[in-house]
């Protein structure tokens, strides 16, 4: 992947997809095409044949989604199927037409069964029920997985799919009821502190167990994986190792400097009890993460400040 090359970084305003364009940037690309929601709607299926006819990109990275936490999910789940499954469905068949290189597809580990063994294994695709509070998610992403192996298959297209844990860091939503645990988290406990509140309520019990990693090493795995992957196996990215909500609420609070009480509303959802990817896939290709939770929630913290203030 020459330097010079034409890269488009779908959803490039977001966690994900900023992320891998400082990436690039990083490594010298210096031909990133970029596009926000206002320029061009991805779920717009004229629109995109247009772009791609337009600015014919060589390589892809389709990290353009709609995204949110177990409430969005369970609220909006129309608009999380409908959404992911045009995005997807656009992108790709555009990437085809006009002669795209590569493309990398970036899934979730939703993907998974709710009750699939722990590591979860790439071949625990489709082996049981999904987590109904994300179904529509998790549905629309093995979708996504699918078309880039049928591509694959009928046109010999390169197309290659990741599927990382939860992730964190510089870029996050915030929102305050439908942003990811982190992020809603780092907001709750530092309002909390800012209004002297003496306890802060979470969701559920606290007991599931859950893997984060930081936005910037995916980002790096991304890379790495868009000069050296070519299978049709989709791939797991993330730290191998998970933490209860609890421990992670516990690191979050001390994090932001709040030193009240910790309650927990056992009448909402939990989500899936389990979710730790098995990574060893990804070891075995000698990429391994850099940052560890203390230090990646702390520059969270960080980016939330300059963004909140």
């Amino acid at each position: 992947m020459d330097t010079s090359a034409k890269i488009f970084v779908a959803g490039h305003l977001g966690l994900v997809g900023s992320a891998i364009r400082r990436r690039l940037e990083a490594q010298g690309y210096h031909n990133l095409i970029v596009r926000s929601y206002e320029e061009l709607d991805l779920t717009n299926q004229q629109a995109v044949h247009d772009f791609f006819a337009a600015e014919q990109p060589q390589y892809v990275f389709l990290a353009a989604a709609k995204v949110g936490g177990i409430r969005a999910n369970d609220l909006y789940s129309a608009q999380f199927i409908y959404e992911n499954l045009m995005i997807e469905c656009n992108v790709i068949n555009c990437a085809w037409r006009y002669g795209v290189k590569k493309l990398l597809f970036l899934g979730s580990s939703c993907i998974y069964p709710k009750l699939a063994p722990q590591p979860m294994k790439e071949e625990s695709l489709l082996t049981g029920l999904l987590e109904s509070t994300n179904e529509a998610y998790a549905i629309a992403k093995i979708s996504g997985i699918k078309l880039c192996q049928m591509y694959r298959k009928q046109y010999g297209c390169n197309y290659i799919s990741v599927m990382p844990t939860n992730l964190y860091g510089p870029g996050d939503n915030y929102h305050p009821e439908d942003s990811h645990v982190i992020p809603g988290l780092i907001r709750r406990f530092h309002e909390a502190k800012k209004q002297g509140l003496a306890e802060v309520v979470c969701w559920g019990t606290g007991s599931p167990r859950r893997e984060f990693l930081y936005v910037n090493d995916l980002a790096d795995a991304c890379f790495q994986l868009m000069l050296l992957y070519n299978e049709a196996d989709h791939i797991n990215i993330g730290t191998g190792t998970d933490m209860t909500i609890r421990e992670i609420a516990d690191m979050i609070a001390a994090t932001t400097g709040f030193s009240g009480r910790i309650a927990w509303d056992s009448s909402k959802p939990d989500g899936t009890p389990q979710k730790l990817l098995d990574v060893s896939k990804l070891h075995g290709l000698g990429w391994h993460h850099k940052t560890e939770l203390k230090e990646g929630l702390k520059i969270a913290y960080e980016d939330f400040l300059k963004r909140y203030q």
